[in-house]
């Protein structure tokens, strides 16, 4: 995945942007600190992400009831464990568990808010109810939210409701065709059929999400797994070969940590088996 707090869409990022000048923030630079790197997410390394957790952190230093900053900054977690940046796992899991409740309290009322927490609470945490109660909530809230809609699916890729879980996708993607986040979109439809043993669709979707983020970490492992299972073991010995280029350490041992919270456990069996077939180490 992508982070989560990538996933606003372009349309729905001004109108969180309209609320906070209509609230105001308590602060001016709070507001300044926030949108300075809100929306840029997805195109940040790691060093990038770094610098714009340090900048949330600054937001709500200068207005604690910022919600929208403390979503920003539980999104940085998301983006450090889906990439293998995690360095400290405890620390960061209780962060971002952190971060993520106190942004949905703040912000109970606001959707973009609440699904973004919610992600980190089922992603990052492993809290897949209470994660998915608030994404529940923001599509309450806000039906129209395509960032509501990309976070619902994913809960219910980790839920084994595959193709509810498509369907969640392709709403995302009709409300907001041309979303900064399209490519999580359609790794996730990717997962979905992964799962479900479509592998020629799963593998159609992994290559649109690489056309548009070439080294998407997801992209690259959920390619590999189902061009080995559609028997293009070529394929995927390509995927793996870049995969290890961008995460030397990724190996068989520590793949869980990158996972998300699968109810069916058959479910990361049958992905590390698959990616041990396309050549990963153990």
């Amino acid at each position: 995945m992508a982070s989560v707090v990538g996933a606003f869409t372009p349309r729905l990022q001004q109108a969180e942007i309209e609320r906070a000048r209509r609230k105001p923030t308590a602060s001016l630079d709070a507001y300044d600190l926030f949108s300075a790197r809100t929306g840029k997410c997805l195109q940040m390394d790691q060093e990038g992400n770094a610098e714009a957790l340090r900048f949330f952190y600054k937001a709500v230093e200068r207005d604690p009831d910022f919600s929208a900053a403390y979503a920003a900054a539980a999104g940085c977690f998301s983006r450090r464990k889906v990439s293998g940046w995690v360095i400290d796992q405890e620390q960061e899991v209780a962060e971002a568990k952190r971060l993520a409740r106190r942004a949905a309290h703040l912000g109970k009322d606001d959707a973009t808010v609440l699904s973004s927490a919610g992600y980190v609470l089922a992603y990052v945490v492993r809290d897949l109810d209470d994660g998915a109660a608030f994404v529940d909530r923001a599509l309450l809230i806000n039906p129209n939210s395509a960032s509501g809609w990309f976070c619902s699916g994913w809960v219910k890729v980790w839920g084994g409701e595959l193709d509810r879980a498509i369907e969640r996708y392709a709403h995302a993607m009709r409300l907001s065709p041309i979303d900064p986040a399209i490519s999580g979109m359609q790794v996730g439809t990717a997962h979905a059929h992964f799962f479900a043993g479509r592998y020629d669709e799963a593998l159609s979707w992994a290559k649109m999400a690489l056309r548009e983020r070439p080294d998407f970490h997801t992209a690259l492992r959920i390619a590999a797994a189902s061009s080995v299972l559609a028997g293009r073991a070529e394929e995927a010995r390509r995927s793996i070969a870049r995969l290890l280029e961008i995460d030397p350490a990724l190996r068989i041992s520590n793949l869980q940590n990158l996972l998300g919270p699968y109810r069916q456990p058959e479910h990361p069996a049958k992905y590390a088996d698959a990616l041990r077939k396309a050549g990963l180490p153990e």
